[in-house]
């Protein structure tokens, strides 16, 4: 049976991941359609397609491997008139030469051209106006943000966050000795028995201080060992006043200088009740972007985080838990919250949760101006417009568009370098992962 919930959650990963690049992808093609540009497919996936359909001048389908997705838009990079000129020719003069990344060059300007044959040359991407352009790039990235808010606020003001209440589960049967949970026969009783508090009761207040969560009772109970505390307590809806004296127990605390240490805290022995409590609806907001803050320190870092990830690989020890995954990684977390043995709801916060961190780290990384990333492509439009206010400011004659084709063999080297550090991530997460269940 935990095989199979295993098995569901890696699935539901799977099918999320899925859901959340072809939002990605949506946050591209909307805005792209919006502004006129001629958009030939959208695709989720990669590799062999499994499904399409046309409708209109677009080609929508899935492809078999479901890790990303695309959309492709006429006129990504200004068209190369020279080299199409001597293409129609029957001539090679105008292509690139110098070898192997001026060839990627001019493969790169013959594959943009070919899909500006036949068609309106009004309606591509390169003619947008720059803000038109960042808002397109931008789209995808920003679906993904959205989508983790959402999820995000689910998980907070839909389900709520496990928070120990005031109201009274059960009553310790003793005050256990030291470094023990279990009752013996010379255990004194625990005070809260003796006190009258009964299962069911409402704490309101302690020692005439209100209290809201458990966790405020239990730290003035903590600090009064052996002291009156007087306590008063809701039951059958009528407000009653209880006097307990808590009992003096060890417990170890962490010193000034950082050293274990042991000291004396109050003990009564009431067990809280747990449920679920609602958090305000921006909760969900404000945790989406402080993950974008954590993210982004991770993906800053990328490289010499991998670096660390592939010596714990060599080493065998222990990985960052913090540290970046691959899909690998993420769907054997998912399979573990599946499969943990925990409420329901514990676990479908957890799922939520997972899908919600993945979407931050597409946010995030997505935003990184390298090409072909949506940041590249931002990066480009916004150098173009520059390039086109200075000569206005100047009165410079207009500048020509960027041709962001020369940029393929930098692209190139972004590609690899990715391809490297996700199969280190692999690697690493098949032989040495992250586990929520700890080593």
């Amino acid at each position: 049976m935990t095989a199979i919930a295993f098995l569901i959650g890696v699935v539901v990963l799977v099918v999320g991941l899925a859901a959340s690049i072809a939002l990605h992808e949506l946050g591209h093609l909307l805005p792209a359609k919006k502004f006129g540009v001629r958009v030939g497919q959208y695709m989720i996936g990669f590799g062999p397609t499994i499904w399409s359909r046309r409708r209109g001048e677009t080609e929508y389908g899935f492809k078999a491997i479901p890790l990303g997705g695309y959309i492709s838009m006429a006129g990504m990079y200004p068209p190369s008139p020279k080299e199409r000129a001597a293409v129609a020719a029957g001539s090679r003069e105008g292509r690139a030469g110098g070898g192997f990344f001026a060839t990627m060059v001019q493969d790169a300007r013959a594959a943009n051209d070919e899909t500006l044959k036949g068609h309106d040359d009004d309606r591509v991407f390169y003619k947008l106006p720059v803000w038109q352009r960042v808002v397109v790039m931008l789209g995808g990235p920003v679906m993904n943000l959205l989508l983790a808010i959402v999820l995000f606020t689910i998980i907070f003001s839909g389900i709520g966050v496990q928070t120990a209440t005031t109201t009274v589960a059960g009553l310790s049967e003793c005050v256990p000795a030291a470094g023990s949970t279990q009752c013996t026969a010379d255990d004194p009783p625990a005070p809260s028995e003796a006190a009258g508090i009964e299962p069911g009761d409402v704490i309101v207040s302690v020692d005439g201080t209100p209290v809201s969560t458990f966790a405020e009772a239990s730290a003035i109970i903590r600090e009064s060992p052996g002291e009156p505390l007087t306590m008063v307590v809701e039951r059958s809806g009528e407000e009653q006043t209880l006097t307990v004296t808590p009992a003096t127990v060890e417990a170890s605390a962490t010193g000034a200088t950082g050293e274990n240490a042991s000291a004396e805290v109050g003990f009564v022995g009431i067990r809280p009740t747990v449920e679920y409590v609602r958090q305000p609806i921006w909760t969900g907001a404000q945790t989406a972007f402080e993950n974008v803050g954590a993210v982004a320190g991770i993906i800053w870092q990328l490289p010499v985080k991998v670096y660390d990830a592939a010596v714990s690989l060599v080493t065998g020890q222990e990985r960052d838990p913090n540290g970046p995954l691959s899909v690998v990684g993420a769907g054997i977390l998912a399979g573990e919250v599946s499969a943990a043995d925990a409420p329901i709801l514990n676990r479908v916060s957890g799922m939520l949760g997972l899908l919600a961190s993945l979407n931050i780290a597409l946010f995030v990384f997505n935003l990184i101006p390298l090409l072909p990333l949506d940041g590249g492509h931002v990066a480009v439009a916004l150098w173009d417009g520059l390039k086109r206010a200075w000569a206005r400011w100047f009165k410079l004659p207009e500048p020509k568009p960027v041709d962001a084709t020369k940029l393929v063999p930098v692209t190139f080297v972004v590609v690899i370098a990715l391809v490297v550090m996700g199969g280190v991530l692999i690697l690493a997460d098949i032989f040495n992962p992250i586990s929520i269940l700890g080593p």
